[in-house]
């Protein structure tokens, strides 16, 4: 049997952790505001996953690192630390990415959050990457391939004139934060391992305003873009069908 694929009670397991997760950015979205700083919005989002819910936010303790969610913010790509003294302000764009496991089974999302009145540059760079990250789902069903996804995602990324990040990508996700397959958010249609119904993975594209290079900080998690402009990421964990893909971590507010 091929181990990328959940059994019809492990896709259930996943659909409650997906169901769940996806409440936490309805309550989030009238949480966050300027003036607020990522480490309030951690620990709120921390309380409502574990009081609320009444299950684990996944990041928590993972490879070390000590909050429930990432925080990135304007040219930070992703992995965004949360801090007590960065505060959101008019203007900014930040990326708020959670994981969330319910009995023993882990979904993963982000989403772009604009801070008071952005700049029509920062708009229109969150808007082509939520496109993008859509259009890359649509490419999803039982057949197609991952460079299926990555060509249908740079393609999109790359008519409005960004850039596609490499060096991070989507990944298979279930028992294990990380799971096989990589899902990269570049490529050529037709390539790389087929898809299957019952696999599960996240989409997850970084699409910045300038070039693709990224650069680590000195705190060991942090990614910001080499040249400092913007960057935008959005992301859905995925389940693989017969006909298509059924976005597990959904949310109300999207049109689909």
């Amino acid at each position: 049997m091929n181990s990328l694929i959940k059994s019809t009670s492990e896709i259930s397991l996943m659909r409650e952790s997906g169901k769940l997760l996806a409440k936490v950015f309805s309550e989030l979205d009238s949480f966050i505001a300027p003036g607020i700083t990522t480490l309030e919005i951690d620990r709120f989002v921390e309380r409502y996953i574990v009081d609320c819910l009444n299950a684990r936010p996944a990041s928590k303790g993972q490879y070390g690192y000590q909050f429930v969610l990432n925080s990135s913010v304007n040219d930070v790509v992703c992995h965004g630390v949360p801090s007590a003294t960065k505060k959101l302000k008019n203007g900014d764009i930040v990326n708020i990415d959670i994981t969330l496991e319910k009995n023993g089974y882990i979904t993963d999302s982000s989403k772009m959050y604009a801070i008071g009145t952005v700049s029509p540059i920062a708009k229109r760079l969150v808007d082509v990457t939520y496109e993008a990250m859509w259009k890359g789902i649509d490419t999803v069903k039982h057949g197609t391939t991952i460079g299926d996804i990555g060509f249908a995602i740079q393609q999109h990324a790359h008519k409005h004139g960004y850039s596609v990040v490499r060096d991070y990508c989507g990944h298979g996700i279930g028992k294990e934060m990380h799971e096989e397959p990589e899902i990269v958010h570049v490529g050529s249609a037709g390539t790389g391992l087929k898809l299957e119904a019952g696999m599960t993975f996240t989409i997850e594209p970084m699409v910045n305003q300038g070039t693709y290079k990224t650069k680590l900080k000195k705190d060991g998690w942090t990614v910001v873009t080499r040249d400092k402009k913007l960057s935008a990421q959005w992301e859905h964990t995925v389940l693989v069908t017969a006909t298509g893909a059924e976005v597990l971590t959904l949310r109300d507010s999207e049109p689909r």
